[in-house]
């Protein structure tokens, strides 16, 4: 039954024929999206990359007939005929070849189809389990959806390289078997066969190369660069993902700032038809995390964090009141119109709280008496004027608030933030709000091993006035930092970076690295750095994250041709898999049971 290419050679694209195409005799090729008989004719819809095309099957040709009858879903075929407009009424607008359809003539199966494990032409994502799409994903990537996401992938990808082309960026690949090097999730190790014993590491980014090439006087380079992390994983995040790298010499902040807002600018024009505004709003991390309670805040909706901490001092509450006196603070929250919260809604958001670490979440609700409910007898008069005031409470509101540490306080309600937004339908499909966050601490302290540790990585340059303060008071050092946000997703990180050996050294050292560990380590970087390395920086946003929130999705994995489920797995070829002794062998390893 089935049959050879042969010499035939496709004409046209499913999609692409049109009334002007009539009584033209073409040659498609595609598979079987659907399958209609009306006793003696058949509809057929035939689908390529490009689309669809509706075929008709009306001949007494024996042969032909005798194939019609084992043809179903996801067949593969050719088929020659000629095209004809369809009848006044019959014309589909959907379709972009909806005028018109193909009188076969003759007919081949090129290939037969097993019924697969879903619907291809009408599958509901949420249907059908990842484990299942993941497992026929050649299947799942035939969707018009999934296809859909692929082209918008290559258009957006063509843009990004065009535009930095333009700007005088040079693309040039770092290495994927390299040293391993801590640059905060584990490193995918590599063992080597020539030298048994040792191991390559797969680059969590591209960091120490792209610095190079800076030393070695490139000063515009970008790559699609593949990263590997051994993390745990999420929606946004996956064991290997692509992130465009940039790297610039002899640049400031807001000169990278600058080239970022015009490359986003350029893909929103050329493949999404739209203007972006330019000049995006800047916050330092003190203001995000003040005013919203996380360094990459949904500028979508308001919601703003407000500073409740002299005010409930005031008042006769002594849980708020010791908080205080004990240097943490009290923040609040506005709800407009969220006086209808039920008792179980209220404390839904007050467990969400205590996920973050808070100890509760106290509320109040503004009736036309005044305060009510939660805890609003103790701002009874004075004090519960005051905080209406500071809150520009009005009547129907609702009124939240968190006392606790500074971070405490601002993390929990800032994660009620962030639910409040999506569960009261605060943002709009489409409307896309960017915001850099900058001047992040250089260094966080790490409670578990009672040390200080890099809160990005290790080359980001302290900002200039800080600089005195690495040994005396780290934790009061500012880096030459920054984040690209949008609608609360973090969408790329970047730093000027450190170019001097001695500036290098002295961070090392805060962390625990001192010189002959250094030297050990990264010697390479250091002895460049004794090369008139100029300053230079960079970003590196997520491709796979870009494309996500662009298009108004919710996991990079649909981003991306062929990803790992949450394990970090692959069902379609049964990746990670054991190796053989043989191969142990080669490499100097055994497998030790635990």
């Amino acid at each position: 039954m089935l049959d050879n290419l042969g010499d035939w050679k496709r004409s046209d694209a499913c999609a692409d024929l049109r009334q002007d195409d009539d009584n033209r005799e073409v040659l498609l090729m595609g598979w079987v999206h659907r399958r209609r008989d009306h006793g003696g004719l058949v509809f057929l819809n035939l689908r390529d990359r490009s689309g669809i095309c509706q075929v008709v099957i009306d001949s007494e040709d024996a042969c032909i007939l005798e194939k019609v009858k084992h043809i179903r879903s996801e067949f593969v075929l050719a088929v020659k005929g000629r095209v004809r407009l369809r009848p006044d009424g019959m014309r589909n607008a959907e379709m972009p070849s909806g005028d018109v359809e193909v009188l076969v003539e003759e007919l081949r199966i090129l290939n037969a189809s097993k019924t697969p494990p879903f619907p291809i032409e009408s599958v509901v994502q949420d249907e059908v389990s990842d484990e299942i799409r993941f497992k026929y994903r050649y299947l799942d990537l035939r969707r018009h959806e999934m296809q859909e996401r692929m082209i918008f992938r290559h258009d957006i990808v063509r843009a990004i390289r065009d535009f930095l082309s333009s700007e005088g960026f040079l693309e040039i690949e770092t290495p994927l078997l390299i040293r391993s090097t801590p640059e905060g999730a584990r490193d995918y190790v590599v063992p080597s066969r020539l030298q048994q014993g040792c191991f390559y590491a797969l680059p969590q980014s591209p960091q120490l190369y792209k610095q190079l090439l800076m030393v070695a006087g490139y000063e515009k380079y970008f790559q699609m660069a593949r990263c590997m992390r051994d993390e745990d994983l999420r929606g946004d995040r996956q064991p290997e993902h692509t992130q465009i790298d940039m790297e610039m010499s002899f640049v400031s902040e807001e000169e990278i700032f600058a080239v970022v807002e015009s490359l986003l600018q350029h893909i929103f024009k050329t493949v999404m038809g739209q203007d972006l505004p330019g000049s995006f709003l800047c916050l330092s991390y003190a203001e995000a995390m003040d005013r919203f309670g996380t360094d990459k805040p949904d500028m979508r909706f308001g919601l703003e964090l407000v500073d409740l901490s002299e005010i409930a001092a005031a008042s006769t509450f002594n849980a708020f009141k010791s908080v205080v006196e004990s240097g943490g603070r009290v923040k609040g929250i506005r709800v407009p119109g969220a006086a209808t919260f039920s008792r179980k809604q209220i404390t839904e958001l007050e467990d969400l709280a205590k996920h973050f670490k808070a100890k509760g979440l106290a509320w109040m609700k503004v009736t036309e008496e005044g305060l009510s409910g939660g805890v609003s007898k103790f701002f009874a008069d004075a004090p519960g004027e005051a905080i209406a005031q500071a809150m520009e409470l009005e009547v129907g509101d609702l009124l939240l608030m968190v006392a606790d540490t500074p971070q405490v306080a601002a993390v929990s309600l800032g994660a009620v933030r962030s639910r409040l937004g999506a569960q009261l339908k605060l943002t709009e499909p489409g409307d896309f709000r960017f915001l850099w966050v900058h001047r992040f601490p250089l260094f966080e302290w790490n409670e578990d091993h009672q040390r200080w540790d890099a809160m990005h990585h290790l080359f980001s340059m302290p900002c200039l006035e800080d600089i005195d303060k690495l040994e005396s008071d780290p934790g009061q050092v500012h880096g030459q930092l920054y984040d690209l946000v949008c609608n609360g997703v973090e969408l790329a990180s970047g730093s000027i970076r450190i170019h001097r050996r001695d500036i290098q050294e002295r961070v090392m050292a805060v962390v625990g690295i001192d010189k002959a560990e250094a030297e050990e380590r990264f010697g390479f970087l250091l002895g460049a750095f004794d090369f008139g390395a100029p300053p230079h920086g960079g970003i590196a946003p997520g491709l796979d994250r870009l494309l996500m929130v662009l298009d108004g999705g919710s996991s990079i994995r649909d981003y991306i041709a062929f990803p790992k489920t949450l394990k970090g797995t692959s069902p379609m070829v049964g990746s990670p898999s054991p190796i053989d002794d043989e191969q142990l062998k080669e490499l100097g390893l055994e497998i030790r049971g635990e």
